[in-house]
């Protein structure tokens, strides 16, 4: 009896962890809805509460019809599906190669693609921003995309070589002996079996670049270029913020995300319950 106790309150204990890293979790999610439903003049006179006494969505209808979010939404669509998209394509081919082939320099690559996630973002703004100043790629989407395709490669690359190191070389060396070319073989059946980790690479890159501030603070000064996280700084003013329409368009802004994330979750579960079925 003792012993079915124990495990009854270990189940408990669980259960109620769980419930609280839930609630934890989603509370900032919760309080920025509840903030942009709240009307202006009770933001400060009703004190704290879990939900307000009256509901507007007048935030909501300023920012899409009054500002420029919807513009800076777009930007970010941009951004972030061909970041995610160029990122895929280059780290699938390298991750490719750098879990079937051996060849000179191969280590110092490796070590290269470490070193360049050990510098702190600050660090090369400056000379990011003279590189890109030369070529005019300044105040520019272009110049956005290429800042993010080169650091988030190195990282893409070694999750993906994670997933092809896990797929038997026997499957590819089978369909060449078939008479298959080793392009073939990777299209056909490589890639297929990656479309896990091709789908968590795509969800890792584009919530990167949807979420990124700094560069593109830095990078772009124009408002018709302007992403969305830049985008939410114009509700600041000197003269105070105005929490109710920027947090409007933080919940907007949440909405690409989750719909691409619905997207692709058929993908993501295979990936995570691949190792479960194994063998």
């Amino acid at each position: 009896m003792a012993r079915v106790d124990k495990r009854i309150l270990g189940l408990v204990a669980h259960r109620l962890a769980i419930f609280a890293y839930v609630v934890v979790a989603l509370f900032p999610l919760f309080w920025l809805l509840k903030v942009s439903v709240t009307p202006t003049r009770l933001l400060y006179s009703e004190g704290v509460r879990l939900w307000p006494s009256e509901m507007t969505f007048a935030h909501y209808a300023f920012v899409i019809e009054n500002s420029s979010f919807p513009q800076f939404f777009k930007n970010s669509l941009i951004v972030s599906l061909s970041t995610a998209a160029i990122v895929t394509l280059v780290a699938a081919g390298a991750g490719y190669a750098m879990s079937r082939f051996s060849f000179r320099g191969k280590l110092w690559l490796v070590g290269l693609l470490l070193v360049t996630q050990m510098f702190p973002l600050v660090m090369l703004i400056a000379p990011i921003f003279r590189i890109l100043s030369s070529v005019g790629l300044t105040n520019s989407l272009t110049g956005l995309i290429l800042v993010y395709t080169a650091f988030n490669v190195p990282f893409a690359v070694f999750l993906m070589q994670s997933f092809f190191d896990s797929i038997p070389k026997d499957l590819e060396e089978a369909a060449m002996i078939d008479g298959a070319s080793r392009f073939m073989a990777f299209r056909q059946i490589i890639v297929p079996l990656t479309l896990p980790g091709m789908a968590a690479t795509l969800g890792f890159v584009f919530t990167a670049a949807w979420s990124e501030l700094l560069f593109a603070l830095m990078l772009i000064s124009k408002t018709d270029v302007s992403t969305f996280p830049v985008g939410l700084l114009s509700f600041v003013s000197k003269f105070g913020v105005d929490f109710g329409q920027m947090m409007a368009a933080g919940v907007l802004a949440l909405i690409p995300a989750v719909l691409f994330f619905l997207l692709i979750q058929r993908f993501l579960v295979q990936g995570l319950t691949a190792g479960a079925v194994k063998g």
